[in-house]
């Protein structure tokens, strides 16, 4: 097959990635499960470069190979788009490719509760979501800033890599900045973006120390700033955030972080009783309290007041797993398997 094939097929089968490897066959991720196309054919290293390299420039294929790595968005002959990784194992190339839909998925197709829009009507903060990669994280950030953009009129700049949904201006007019082509660098783009009048920045990765202290400071100077991280809780999120700091500079991060932080959205994509997939969602708000144990540096209670503030919009992930699991929309087995204390399932009772 030829990748043009590959992409077609990934689409058509409702795929969210696409996996190329030397000595496997081609693979579709199809509701979090790999799938063959042809487990007959076993894709040879000649196989792979004759199907990737001819969707690179030259100035791209340069980069592979000085960097070993090449992130880049594509769009097929179909206007369809996809967000490619290219790296090399064992001296072979390999693709990983995500499939962007067209259509921005709305923050209800997505099942996000009441406190997620008030939080986007803030005028300033931090707003951070973050999971394991291919949690969703793209999805979630794309709805909200398309619904800011249907409801507020304000200058919304994002940073991505690359970028992968399209918003069209509406009440508010959308500057989208693609790393490589439009910026150099995360942490550079965040320096100058003051200049550029924003009022919701999104920040589609914060990856290094300069990134994170510059969105930090960012939501501090009177913006609304909406990131990702890799983090499996709401704890862990500020804890890392925390640390990647040195000691000496930990005690100001936390005072900026208490007074910054908005939210911490936390979330799982699982599959659900009959195919499909969902979010499953931890929510913490920074509510005085939080902020509180966020300075005092008692990171470990925010699970416990978590569990304590639903009247405040706050969730845990086990009582949302609850709830989907009463809603039979994901399994007993799905729920328990991402559930902090499985054994709670049987325990207690949705208020």
């Amino acid at each position: 097959m030829i990748m043009q094939e590959i992409f077609q097929l990934s689409v058509k089968k409702g795929a969210s990635d696409i996996h190329l490897v030397v000595d496997a066959p081609a693979l579709l991720r199809i509701d979090g499960e790999l799938i063959p196309i042809d487990p007959k054919k076993v894709l040879s290293k000649k196989d792979i470069e004759q199907m990737v390299l001819p969707l690179l420039s030259e100035e791209q294929k340069k980069r592979l190979i000085a960097e070993k790595e090449l992130d880049f968005g594509y769009e097929d002959d179909h206007e369809t788009r996809f967000r490619i990784n290219l790296l090399y194992e064992r001296g072979n190339l390999g693709l990983v490719a995500r499939v962007i839909t067209d259509a921005i998925p709305t923050l209800e197709d997505l099942g996000m509760p009441k406190v997620v829009y008030d939080l986007l009507n803030l005028q300033q903060g931090l707003i951070l979501v973050t999971g394991p990669t291919g949690c969703g994280k793209s999805s979630t950030l794309a709805a909200m800033i398309n619904y800011i953009n249907q409801q507020r009129s304000c200058s919304i700049v994002t940073l991505e890599d690359p970028i992968e949904f399209r918003f069209k201006h509406d009440k508010s007019v959308v500057t989208q900045r693609q790393l490589g082509s439009d910026m150099v660098s995360f942490a550079d783009g965040l320096k100058h973006v003051l200049r550029q009048d924003p009022n919701v920045i999104m920040v589609g990765e914060m990856r290094d120390l300069e990134t994170i202290g510059t969105t930090i400071t960012l939501a501090e100077t009177g913006h609304l700033v909406l990131a990702t991280l890799h983090t499996y809780s709401a704890a862990q999120t500020i804890d890392r955030i925390i640390d990647i700091f040195p000691p000496h500079q930990q005690t100001q991060v936390r005072m900026q972080l208490s007074m910054t932080l908005a939210a911490v959205i936390s979330q799982r994509l699982l599959v659900k009783n009959g195919g499909g997939r969902i979010a499953a969602r931890e929510i913490l708000i920074n509510t005085p309290a939080v902020s509180n144990l966020i300075r005092e540096s008692k990171i470990a209670q925010i699970k416990t007041v978590i569990e304590t503030s639903s009247k405040e919009g706050m969730e845990s992930l086990d009582h949302n797993l609850k709830r989907l699991y009463d809603a039979k929309i994901i399994s007993k087995e799905n729920a328990q398997a991402h559930m902090n204390n499985p054994e709670l399932l049987e325990r207690f009772r949705i208020i």
